[in-house]
């Protein structure tokens, strides 16, 4: 195949190459923002908006407050909260203050924050109150010695902010005591740093920006390094590449993104945080998107242009009776990411929005996104698309050369947008980095003469029955489509005759489906081999806060 055949996919407009040193630094794209926008809204939360001029005074104020803790540059500071306004407050101002932003998940445990906050050696936590009694359990053992403590009535005025602090903390009671002697309300935090001086930082594209933690799935939980010019360029990238749909935005008219992933992780850290500050566009942040007549209600109150998602979310919202309350006809973008949107679920959306679903790639070492389907495309396709501008993909065989035309192999990536390599782990970046610096993504996939590409499987999840590959990601595409089936997952389960068998989970839809109905319908699709071994109903499937669905619980069940 042609290198680069790819290219002749991209729609009209689109340019092969992107310019990262469009900016300096992450710090030079959001005071951009913060100049140009500053009478816009940046970000709607629970009905209240915070403009680009104060996130611009309260990033600034946060930043003083930062320094005057004894923080210099390069040093860590962790962010552990859902979609609320102080988180991108916090990110704009931990890297104004020539910091770098340690992102973590919130539902973590103290085992598994404690790993996060040693190995990244932050100084500093931003912690929402709900999650401080995980940081009591752990602190003492971590480097960590400033905490700012957050609430969820923070930036909603007095009025209203207390009101949801009383509900939050007494009603629904999503508070657990906890002691954190020495810990500073954010608000203070603000209050204080307007008091002291704030001295500016010049970052440079190759200072670090994020350590982006890996979920883990492959082993020990790792910290990508995201350098500001990785960010940078995938903000770009995206930019470019979602603008053939986003042109039909109207002029003059605000871009409006729905932010219903967690900030920290890095699908939306990068496509909806960052693309929406170069845009001067408005992120809707829903701080819990499992609760879709909460989300749907939050979505009625806006115009929405591009909604990036994972496909159990959109598969949720667009099943849920109330979906057509929203105002979808100005719809432009619809990316999904983070695992494979399956096509019963990118049909459903397509009837009912008239905007599909452009699957895309990506992982967090990419910043993360590395490949995305046209936004110009009518009909899914089932791929994960072509390489973004500036990025080169090629399949490796088993011995780390190029596989064989038509053959499958490793995804293996490069760019700008491709981390620095692990924090701290030389050993564990040289395990993923080629000589000529392409990332292998342990993901195995193929490419269609049209420079598509797609992914059979990852390595670790193919199921080997009698010698055969089974890759789940086919059985639970087919049987996502059968009627009756509300979402499913395949692994595979030890066998003592064929060495492994396949195991099938299904949600249903339909009460009445049964066993023998799931069978009929594998047996007549699938052959021998590939069929389930297993047929098991469960109410839901466990899943990661992102939506993943985790293989790995359901082999240990």
């Amino acid at each position: 195949m042609t290198r680069h055949v790819w290219l002749q996919s991209y729609p009209a407009g689109v340019p092969a190459e992107i310019d990262a040193s469009t900016y300096t630094s992450l710090v030079d794209l959001m005071e951009e923002c913060f100049r140009k926008s500053a009478g816009a809204v940046a970000y709607s939360f629970m009905g209240q908006d915070l403009t680009y001029a104060q996130t611009d005074a309260l990033s600034l104020a946060f930043a003083g407050y930062l320094q005057s803790l004894g923080l210099v540059r390069g040093d860590r500071v962790a962010i552990m909260m859902p979609n609320v306004p102080q988180y991108p407050v916090a990110v704009a101002g931990i890297l104004r203050a020539g910091l770098v932003v340690v992102n973590v998940n919130p539902l973590y445990t103290p085992r598994e924050l404690e790993h996060q906050l040693r190995d990244s050696g932050a100084k500093a936590i931003v912690i929402i109150e709900n999650f401080a009694g995980t940081l009591e359990k752990c602190l003492a053992a971590t480097p960590v010695k400033h905490v700012v403590l957050c609430a969820m009535g923070d930036q909603l005025g007095r009025m209203k902010g207390a009101l949801v602090n009383y509900m939050v903390r007494h009603v629904k009671k999503m508070v657990p005591p906890f002691n954190l002697p020495g810990a500073i309300r954010f608000n203070q935090a603000i209050a204080s740093g307007r008091k002291v001086p704030f001295t500016p930082v010049s970052c440079k594209p190759d200072d670090v920006a994020v350590l982006q933690y890996t979920g883990g799935t492959t082993g020990v939980s790792k910290g990508a390094v995201l350098l500001h010019r990785n960010v940078i360029a995938n903000v770009l990238q995206s930019e470019a590449w979602n603008a053939p749909a986003m042109a039909r935005v109207p002029a003059g008219v605000q871009p409006v993104m729905v932010c219903a992933l967690p900030l920290y992780h890095i699908f939306a850290f990068t496509i909806g945080l960052m693309l929406t500050l170069r845009t001067g566009g408005k992120l809707v942040l829903i701080p819990n998107p499992r609760d879709i007549p909460a989300v749907l209600k939050e979505l009625t109150h806006h115009t929405i242009h591009s909604f990036p998602a994972v496909n159990t979310l959109f598969n949720a919202l667009a099943s849920h009776p109330d979906f057509n309350t929203v105002d979808w006809s100005q719809l432009k973008v619809s990316v999904g990411g983070g695992a494979a949107v399956q096509s019963a679920v990118a049909q459903l959306w397509f009837e009912k929005t008239g905007c599909p679903i452009c699957e895309g790639y990506g992982l967090s070492e990419t910043s993360p996104s590395a490949s995305c389907n046209p936004v110009t495309s009518t009909e899914f396709t089932g791929t994960i698309g072509v390489p973004l501008p500036g990025t080169d993909f090629k399949l490796l065989n088993d011995e780390g050369q190029e596989a064989a035309p038509g053959a499958p192999g490793e995804i293996a990536i490069k760019g700008p947008q491709v981390m620095a390599g692990y924090w701290q782990r030389p050993d564990e970046t040289a395990k993923v980095m080629t000589s000529d610096g392409f990332l292998k993504t342990g993901d195995i996939g193929v490419v269609d003469a049209r420079g598509f590409f797609k992914i059979v499987d990852r390595k670790k999840d193919m199921i080997l029955v009698s010698g055969f590959n089974v890759f789940p990601s086919e059985l639970e595409d087919l049987v996502g489509r059968m009627p009756g089936v509300m979402e499913c997952a395949c692994v595979g389960m030890a066998d003592a005759k064929s060495g492994e068998a396949v195991k099938l989970v299904v949600v249903r839809k339909d009460p009445a489906l049964t066993e023998a109905d799931v069978r009929a319908y594998c047996k007549e699709n699938l052959t021998g081999y590939k069929q389930p071994r297993v047929v098991e109903f469960r109410d839901d499937l466990p899943k990661t806060p992102v939506g993943k669905v985790l293989r790995r619980e359901l082999r240990d069940t």
